[in-house]
């Protein structure tokens, strides 16, 4: 079995001088991204795999979310190919992770994440939110051939400010 635990970038900040690339997340998405790691952190598995977009808005919530959950920001893999919005690529990528590892951890962007949790996964959501995490779980052994997968859980920002 695989786990895929998908989660979108914190919310960035508009009010900097920067490209898209190089857009730092915003105070408010700093504090999302602390309210549900630490919701995250007792759904995670004791080994996974953590990859990140190379994008700083997307580095940044990985730091946060690794720091809350006690996993090494030395673990975090950033990856340019991770920099997406289309599902392709996203799903090409994913299928290449080694089967040494169970659980998958990504950081990314959307439309990407929403179409790819909405197209392997068990529920629909309109969108992924910033700061937003979607558990799937595979029967496959072997992420190149993932399929439809069972979503175990959302966790959105707005969930946990009720």
């Amino acid at each position: 079995m695989k786990k895929l635990i998908i989660i979108r970038h914190a919310k960035s900040c508009w009010d900097t001088i920067a490209n898209d690339f190089s857009r730092p997340i915003s105070c408010k998405g700093a504090l999302d991204a602390n309210l549900v790691s630490a919701k995250l952190y007792d759904y995670l598995p004791k080994k996974s795999i953590v990859w990140s977009s190379s994008a700083k808005r997307a580095t940044e919530t990985a730091k946060i979310f690794c720091h809350t959950m006690d996993i090494n920001l030395d673990c975090i893999l950033y990856k340019d190919e991770l920099y997406t919005f289309e599902l392709q690529k996203l799903e090409k990528e994913i299928k290449k992770c080694s089967n040494d590892y169970d659980t998958l951890i990504v950081f990314g962007h959307n439309e990407a994440l929403t179409t790819f949790v909405n197209k392997f996964g068990s529920k629909f959501y309109k969108k992924v939110p910033t700061s937003g995490v979607v558990i799937i779980n595979f029967e496959e052994d072997d992420w190149s051939s993932i399929t439809r997968g069972i979503t175990e859980i959302k966790i959105f920002p707005k969930d946990l400010k009720r």
